[in-house]
């Protein structure tokens, strides 16, 4: 295995979120009740298949785990008819992110030697591809040198959008070739207009949640911050590619908290995150109705230009 090839990488796309505050747009576009990341809401593909597009310059098809729920099943089934069953990580019911991540990162650790992970949630828009995935490849390189480190994907920020989130650098992380990565000093979560626009003159960044690191760095983000709910998984890990996996996880599910991997874990800044900054890559969180109408509305008055991810057919 050639080390920083793509064979010694992996990914892992969020794609169970219900996408709530969407939903009256989504339905409009495909006449049902669809989540976002099953839905062509710019273009002719879904957001699914094109985070599964992006990521597929960074890991080959078998080395991308999507983690979905199972109500969605008649939505993301045909989307992901050419995955091998073990890379659909299917949960139960939508308990939010920490969970969605845990799951992922224990089917990986099940499958897998040691191999940096990066994750993708399945509702963002990225102007190039190619650039965004150099920079998730930076990032893994930093892993490899520093295995103790959890890097985030920080956006410089164009506007001060106040219902982002928002990472505010420390120190520069120095030894890790050619990308400069930082400490995380703060987050700031939806900050208020005037907050907005101090944070943005002094530098700070959008927090993509895209979040690259070895799977038991992660794990071990998690048991430090969620310690009761790392071992309710951890129970059940022998289960893990084995036939009695589905009913073991239906069990844990049925009573296991909604836990959001943002608020609970990231949020306690913990030592070992670091932000690598992201350049000459235009960002959206596609999250909210009136980003999406204005990204269309961008789109559509762009000229295309091959190798863009996400442009629209007018």
């Amino acid at each position: 295995m050639v080390a920083g090839g793509t064979q010694s990488r992996w990914a892992l796309i969020l794609a169970g979120g219900d996408g709530r505050r969407l939903r009256p747009l989504t339905r409009q576009i495909a006449g049902d009740d669809r989540p976002k990341q099953f839905c062509p809401v710019l273009g002719g593909e879904t957001l699914l298949e094109q985070t599964r597009r992006r990521v597929a310059a960074l890991a080959p098809s078998e080395r991308v785990l999507v983690v979905v729920v199972r109500a969605h099943e008649r939505f993301y089934a045909p989307l992901l008819a050419d995955v091998p069953s073990r890379c659909v990580v299917i949960q139960p019911e939508n308990r939010g992110t920490a969970p969605a991540i845990l799951y992922g990162l224990l089917r990986l650790t099940a499958m897998t030697p040691v191999a940096p992970v990066a994750l993708f949630p399945s509702d963002h828009y990225v102007s190039d591809d190619a650039a965004f995935i150099a920079h998730v490849e930076g990032a893994t390189e930093a892993v490899r040198a520093r295995p103790d480190l959890v890097v985030l994907l920080g956006i410089t920020p164009d506007t001060a959008e106040v219902d982002y989130g928002w990472i505010e650098l420390g120190d520069p992380i120095t030894g890790l070739g050619l990308w400069t990565l930082y400490r995380v000093l703060d987050f700031w979560e939806k900050p208020a207009p005037v907050l907005g626009e101090a944070l943005r003159a002094r530098g700070c960044l959008w927090n993509s949640f895209v979040i690259v690191a070895y799977p038991s760095t992660l794990i071990a983000l998690c048991r430090r911050a969620l310690p009761s709910l790392v071992d309710e998984f951890l129970r059940i890990r022998p289960a893990l590619t084995a036939p009695c996996e589905s009913a073991s996880i239906r069990q844990l599910y049925a009573y296991l908290p909604s836990r959001d991997f943002s608020q609970s874990v990231l949020a306690t800044r913990p030592p070992s995150l670091a932000v690598l900054p992201v350049t000459g890559v235009a960002w959206c969180d596609l999250g909210e109705p009136r980003r999406v109408v204005a990204m269309r509305a961008c789109l559509n008055a762009a000229p295309a230009r091959p190798g863009r991810g996400g442009l629209m057919s007018a």
